[in-house]
């Protein structure tokens, strides 16, 4: 018996939670995940799982072993990541969970980039905003929005993004160009974001100086994806906040307008979480220092095209006042 290939299957069917999950995280047979946790059972001579028709359950000497096992097979990966790096460019794959806004307007674009410098990853997206299972998904790290609550988690704070509150000049046109965030009280709708796992719609904020305003709208349409809220959007069904970086292309082309630009929603800190239960490979802290670096120089960039669009002025677009001000 490989001693130490079973305690790797054995420890990814305690993560998954049954043999047929493991035999595919692991892509070998299912007789092949049976026979090695049976070889390790005994060679411990004790039980480690308790199967039954639905579900696996780990006994109590499996889950002190799994304990044990999973913290030497990760130290084991750190080592063999520290030397490689060490005397050759790290490899394997990154599997990592993030937002498709994300994905779209920082990795995708400077792909290359990446892959230029790390010919050896391979990395895998799960995009969305979706709850993931790091461990039984196998997700070496997730960029999340928000601070994170999950204890079990590390997390490393690498931006606070900045948002604005947009909308399509179509709407614009018809509903008129708010002056206060009071004003979208008055007959305005909003695109609705929601976390699919909350089910609550997210409110507008804002903030000028010392006075906050938090605003409600009616919104014809709630999405819990960021193409999808986007799209909504420029297609004029109603006002949206967005991460500042993510929608620039869409105002540089006049599909979305800046509306109440006086007005800031207090900034939303950006984490990369990773378990812990893993060390972070020097495969993934490539991945994750490289992300850090290309989200900052997204910030910056998108600070100094907001500087030049407030110095030459608002995008010239004849566009009534809403005659529905709070302040007019």
């Amino acid at each position: 018996m490989d001693q130490l290939s079973a305690m790797r299957v054995f420890t990814r069917v305690v993560e998954t939670g049954n043999f047929s999950k493991a035999a595919t995280s692991l892509k070998m047979p299912k007789t092949t995940v049976t026979t090695a946790v049976q070889a390790l059972e005994a060679h411990l001579a004790t039980k480690l799982l308790n199967r039954t028709t639905r579900r696996v359950v780990v006994t109590t000497d499996g889950a002190l072993y799994y304990e044990r096992a999973a913290r030497i097979l990760s130290e084991l990966d750190e080592l063999d990541g520290s030397l490689s790096s060490s005397q050759a460019q790290p490899f394997g794959k990154v599997r990592v969970a993030l937002s498709g806004a994300f994905a779209d307007r920082i990795i995708m674009p400077a792909l290359c980039d990446f892959h230029t410098r790390y010919p050896k990853i391979q990395l895998e997206f799960d995009i969305g905003d979706r709850i993931v299972d790091y461990v039984a998904e196998n997700i070496d790290c997730a960029l999340r929005a928000g601070t994170p609550t999950d204890q079990s988690l590390v997390a490393r704070k690498v931006a606070d993004l900045e948002l604005r509150t947009y909308a399509a000049p179509i709407y614009l046109e018809r509903m008129g160009m708010p002056r206060h965030p009071r004003d979208l009280d008055n007959e305005h709708f909003g695109v609705g974001y929601m976390k699919a796992y909350e089910g609550r719609v997210f409110p507008l904020e804002f903030r000028r100086g010392e006075e906050k305003v938090e605003v409600r709208l009616d919104y014809v349409i709630s999405v819990n994806e960021f193409r999808s809220y986007m799209a909504a959007a420029v297609a004029g069904i109603g006002v949206a906040q967005a991460i500042a970086f993510t929608v620039r292309d869409y105002v540089d082309r006049g599909e979305l307008i800046e509306i109440l630009p006086d007005w800031q929603r207090d900034p939303i800190p950006l984490y990369i979480v990773y378990p812990q239960t893993r060390h972070l490979s020097n495969k993934v802290r490539v991945f994750v220092d490289w992300l850090a670096t290309k989200l900052q120089k997204a910030q910056n960039e998108e600070a100094q095209a907001h500087l030049g669009q407030l110095a030459g002025g608002a995008r010239s677009v004849k566009l009534q006042t809403d005659p529905r001000s709070a302040n007019g």
